[in-house]
């Protein structure tokens, strides 16, 4: 084994690669927001500008927190088969802290009507006789107000606690020579364990308060279930995307075919879980052809049809003939190629969801200003986890599965 390889250091190319994307990114935000007027709309307030950094902010944040709850997972099945790749997991998650931080400052911008990308946060929204007053949203107050604020804050401080808490005991454990009874392993297993209880109500719940509410008055009892699907197989296909590049630099060597196979099989099977969800709420909402429900798929449908059917095409159909075989799941170049078909589907797929309710009709197909702010996004992505992966080993040390893990086949 070469030791070298052991731990990683990021190539020139790569840092300056992520500085490339971050500096375009950032320029194209800036101009987006210059640009971004509706003649003669004076409440339009750069709403589709807001929208894309919104989009952009949730989008890594719900992938490197898909991570975590990954990570979590395997401790808690006591999972072997990743264990070569853990490093790499926790990497992703790294990028967690800046997530929330952006998710958090959109907020509080938000609470100060800088955006108005949630309209429960206009004022007088809730007060009778006052321009902004909304019945429907008024008589949800007990619901948004104070009491969104202390979810939020708790789900971040929960969040945050839980993914520093798993890296910290991972990283305590290779300190030791020799971890004889495995404490550290084991404490992540408790924690693992308490993690996919918080995880199961907190994901859902967030998605409705942070998503969902952006679209005030509708309403969907999967959509926490369709959050999570898409931010989870965005979180695999990241990671995969990841081992697989590691390993053309030379590095990961003692990570098995089988283990990159698995992860293939991993994004084959939650894209059909995310398919299915997708399909059963539109189904469901469909069928049951109820006002206040359509209106969510009606006003897609009237003014963003196009994108629509590029995200199902994307996250569907292409990963379900390309993904299918054996041998397209250990082609590494394929699983890459499809992987970013994936990643960028799913992105899209975010916008498709927060853009009718905060630009609505305004909305005139993809643009520079969405691949723009996704470039700044991916850039700082990119910069944050390679440098989280250059901080430690990158094959764990003590791990009561990492022999079964080195030695995988399937």
């Amino acid at each position: 084994m070469n030791t070298e390889k052991l731990n990683f250091t990021v190539p020139s190319k790569a840092r300056m690669f992520s500085f490339a994307l971050m500096a375009i990114g950032l320029i194209s935000i800036i101009l987006m927001f210059l640009t971004d007027h509706v003649e003669g709309d004076h409440e339009y307030h750069h709403a589709r500008a807001w929208s894309n950094v919104f989009a952009g902010s949730f989008f890594f944040m719900a992938l490197a927190l898909a991570a975590a709850f990954f990570l979590g997972l395997q401790y808690a099945a006591e999972a072997g088969w990743s264990t070569t790749i853990k490093r790499v997991i926790e990497a992703v998650t790294m990028y967690l802290p800046w997530g929330l931080s952006f998710m958090l400052l959109l907020f509080i911008l938000g609470q100060m009507h800088v955006h108005h990308i949630y309209h429960w946060m206009a004022e007088g929204i809730n007060t009778p006789g006052h321009e902004n007053f909304d019945e429907v949203i008024a008589a949800k107050s007990g619901y948004f107000g104070v009491f969104w604020w202390v979810r939020t804050i708790l789900y971040i401080i929960g969040w945050y606690w839980f993914t520093m808490k798993l890296r910290k005991n991972s990283l305590e454990a290779d300190k030791l020579d020799v971890d004889i009874n495995n404490s550290y392993h084991w404490k992540n297993v408790k924690l693992g364990a308490w993690f996919m209880v918080l995880f199961a109500v907190t994901s859902s719940t967030a998605s409705w308060d942070w998503i969902m509410s952006i679209d005030t008055h509708w309403f969907s009892t999967l959509f926490g279930w369709y959050i999570f699907s898409g931010m989870w197989i965005s979180a695999l296909t990241a990671i995969t995307i990841l081992v697989i590049w590691l390993r053309k630099q030379g590095y990961l060597e003692f990570v098995t075919e089988s283990t990159i196979h698995d992860m293939g099989k991993w994004m084959f099977a939650i894209s059909f879980l995310w398919t299915y969800l997708y399909f059963s709420q539109f189904m469901l909402i469909w069928y049951a052809d109820i006002p206040e429900e359509v209106v969510y798929f009606q006003q897609r449908w009237e003014s963003y049809k196009a994108l629509m059917w590029t995200v199902f095409f994307m996250n569907f159909a292409l990963p379900m003939v390309m993904l299918m075989s054996r041998d397209s799941k250990r082609n590494f170049f394929f699983l890459m190629f499809v992987g970013t078909i994936i990643f960028i589907g799913h992105y899209l797929d975010v916008i498709m969801i927060v853009m009718p309710g905060t630009v609505g009709h305004h909305w005139t197909g993809l643009s520079w200003m969405e691949f723009g702010t996704f470039f700044f996004f991916l850039g700082l992505f990119i910069y944050v986890v390679l440098n989280a992966l250059a901080k430690v080993p990158l094959r764990v040390k003590n791990h009561p599965f990492l022999s079964e893990s080195l030695h995988h086949s399937t």
